[in-house]
């Protein structure tokens, strides 16, 4: 999946480029705006699994350590790519973000800056404000709550009330 990428990065190549994935520090801008948006989104789904009566603290796949929401994790994968991974090209191949948003430390490790950071928060703002027709659902929904449809279906799921867990799948 990610060997692929860098051939979706259509402008300004010389500065976000995608040769792998890497964190904890990311080492490119591509991969400092995903980690960025990869923890909101965690978040989002931590909250929207726990206002459904689950426990985001016990996971199927992710090992569960202390602190780690570890079902957050793993409701999160299916979300990554439509949410998070499809956003961060978009906003290089739209010139929302600059090299300039976007600083290299030292030891290599590539920060985003105050600004950088607000323009990226403020489109992700704008995203979750969209409205879609949820795949299963057929409702018009915002893709802000799709943690939360998601979430609820998954409830219902495990609870017996569905047969299958639809998974939120995005052309």
């Amino acid at each position: 999946y990610f060997s692929v990428i860098d051939q979706l990065i259509l402008r300004n190549k010389q500065d976000f480029f995608f040769r792998e994935r890497n964190r904890r520090p990311p080492l490119d801008n591509m991969n400092a705006m995903l980690s960025f948006l990869y923890t909101l989104l965690a978040n989002d789904c931590t909250s929207a699994l726990s206002s459904v009566g689950l426990d985001p603290y016990v996971g199927f796949l992710h090992c569960e350590r202390p602190g780690r929401a570890s079902l957050a994790m793993d409701f999160m994968e299916e979300l990554r790519a439509p949410f998070v991974d499809r956003f961060v090209i978009g906003l290089v191949n739209r010139n929302m973000v600059k090299p300039t948003d976007f600083i290299q430390k030292e030891n290599g490790a590539v920060l985003m800056t105050d600004s950088g950071r607000n323009a990226i928060l403020k489109a992700w703002q704008q995203k979750k404000k969209e409205v879609i027709k949820h795949p299963f659902l057929e409702e018009k929904i915002e893709w802000g709550l799709i943690p939360y449809a998601q979430s609820l279906l998954l409830a219902r799921y495990i609870r017996g009330e569905l047969d299958e867990y639809p998974v939120f799948l995005w052309k």
